[in-house]
């Protein structure tokens, strides 16, 4: 399975291509996505776990495949780098409960590490196990990630975090496939 690389929403603005792939449902793996994430010119490798992943500087994008047969879900979990002191915490939960109820993804929640930073996780899921089609799987994968961008740049103004950015981050030469 393939996708036509003119089926895939441009980040520039312009009116977004129908996706065009096969006619019945299909059910995504890595390799569906790594050919997405090379269309949409985005730098990914493999982690030692075996999760795909596009880093950029401030976060990193894990394309992730759990569960067996009919109950396999495709995640995308975007893990901000950026740490937080706890007592930050009560004004990041204002800000990440705001952005919750004004959008559908990523849902945002915070995990407090053992030296008592706080960090922001995103997360959107979609059941797979029974097939999709390659639209809706194209159309929601590239919508994860433009949402995971746009929030850290929404993050970045909301806490007037000046002078940070996610701009993509290249991998250094040889950073493929682990």
């Amino acid at each position: 399975m393939s996708i036509d690389p003119s089926s895939i929403p441009n980040f520039g603005g312009q009116p977004e291509p129908q996706p065009q792939g096969p006619a019945g449902p299909v059910v995504p793996d890595q390799d569906l996505v790594k050919q997405l994430l090379d269309q949409m010119e985005l730098k990914h490798l493999v982690d030692e776990e075996g999760d795909l992943v596009a880093p950029w500087e401030q976060f990193r994008t894990y394309f992730m495949f759990r569960g067996e047969d009919d109950q396999q879900v495709f995640s995308v979990r975007t893990f901000y780098d950026r740490p937080h002191k706890i007592d930050e915490k009560p004004q990041l939960l204002e800000s990440i409960d705001d952005w919750n109820r004004r959008t559908l993804w990523p849902k945002v929640y915070t995990h407090t590490h053992d030296d008592g930073t706080v960090r922001l996780i995103g997360e959107a899921q979609m059941l797979i196990g029974m097939g999709v089609s390659i639209e809706h799987f194209v159309s929601s994968t590239v919508s994860w990630v433009r949402a995971a961008l746009e929030f850290d740049r929404w993050l970045i103004e909301q806490l007037g975090l000046e002078g940070e950015s996610g701009e993509a981050a290249q991998p250094e030469e040889g950073d493929g496939e682990a």
